[in-house]
């Protein structure tokens, strides 16, 4: 289930939730902005595939939990539409600008190396993406559709809170093959979300 599919069924893209380490959640006040019945709405939601459960809470927001949070990256990245004005150095972690830029670079080098190594683009398998470093970067790009669509959209803080989610999850999970090990689903699913991040992320190919 992808932000994109929830947002035909609810009229616009709902708003992620928590921190997704245990369960990915979203929350959408629809029914209450737009003053429809809110369980008709939520039934609709409940027939989806890939929705686990939908709550109605308080006057008229909606809790939906989908099973597999890793299907979001099924959808069409769609690059940020701003450049932060971020100075090149100094080339330190104390330097958001490089912290974003290096974030674009390690995921496009996961990418070549992949490339290199013999990891396929075929079949993707979207559950192998359950450990707490990559479930934060999926929350983080869960939060995409919602800003595009924003009057104040936050994008400075939005692209740092995305490249520091993604060098955590590019540190302690590799995305490629190491040693002996032979490319295998999981290396598939962590080279999407690098090839996701690579494209939300603003930045040279190569720092």
């Amino acid at each position: 289930m992808t932000p994109g599919e929830l947002a035909e069924v609810l009229g616009e893209p709902p708003v992620p939730e928590g921190t997704w380490e245990r369960e990915a959640r979203y929350v959408s006040a629809v029914p209450l902005r737009r003053c429809v019945p809110a369980e008709p709405l939520a039934e609709r939601v409940r027939a989806l595939d890939g929705v686990a459960s939908v709550e109605v809470r308080g006057k008229g927001f909606l809790r939906i939990v989908v099973t597999e949070p890793g299907e979001l990256l099924e959808e069409e990245p769609v690059r940020v539409p701003f450049e932060p004005g971020w100075p090149d150095f100094p080339r330190t972690w104390d330097n958001p600008g490089f912290v974003v830029r290096y974030g674009h670079a390690r995921a496009c080098a996961v990418r070549r190396w992949a490339r290199q190594l013999g990891v396929p683009e075929a079949g993707f398998r979207p559950g192998l993406l359950d450990d707490p470093c990559h479930r934060r970067v999926l929350r983080v790009l869960a939060e995409l559709p919602g800003r595009l669509g924003s009057r104040e959209p936050g994008w400075e803080s939005y692209l740092l809170r995305l490249a520091l989610a993604y060098h955590d999850a590019h540190e302690r999970a590799s995305a490629v093959p190491v040693g002996d090990e032979e490319p295998g689903p999981v290396h598939i699913a962590r080279v999407r979300l690098a090839r996701v991040v690579g494209d939300v992320l603003p930045g040279p190919d190569r720092l």
